[in-house]
């Protein structure tokens, strides 16, 4: 779906996360970021890939990553799932899709036999210059931090 790749620069963002603290690319200037997409907290797969990603928080922290999760659903749903799910990260509400199309991560999908427009499952792994070293669109749910860190 996303016309990224390897080698691109990340695209610049500006957001508000589940805190409705601004957060900018800029912020991670000079560290590792993991920056996944997820079509919609608290459903079962995006709830199996944040808990393997808050699982081995550890071992992205000692190989200098931030994490940093991204949907289009709001402030007070990213905070009940990770209160809920004691997610060490944060997460963008993007309600306007502002980060989700920049990224081009939103299109149609189908499900159930049903066409619609969402978001596609995508994680990018950016490194301390703002370029981009991996886009994975065939997320692991239940084993994605494996699939980062390998």
């Amino acid at each position: 779906m996303t016309k990224l790749k390897i080698g691109d620069n990340a695209p610049n963002f500006e957001s508000k996360d589940e805190k409705g603290n601004i957060v900018q690319f800029s912020d991670f200037r000079g560290k590792k970021l993991v920056l996944f997409f997820y079509p919609k907290a608290s459903t079962p797969g995006c709830t199996a890939e944040a808990c393997d990603l808050r699982d081995n928080y550890d071992s992205f922290l000692a190989k200098g990553y931030a994490i940093l999760g991204a949907s289009a659903d709001s402030a007070k749903r990213q905070q009940s799932w990770i209160k809920k799910h004691e997610l060490p990260f944060p997460l963008l509400a993007d309600e306007d899709r502002i980060v989700i199309n920049a990224y081009g991560v939103w299109g149609p999908k189908k499900f159930m036999g049903k066409d619609y427009d969402g978001i596609h499952r995508t994680t990018f792994v950016i490194d301390e210059n703002g370029i981009i070293e991996d886009v994975i669109t065939k997320v692991k749910t239940k084993a994605h931090s494996a699939q980062i860190l390998s």
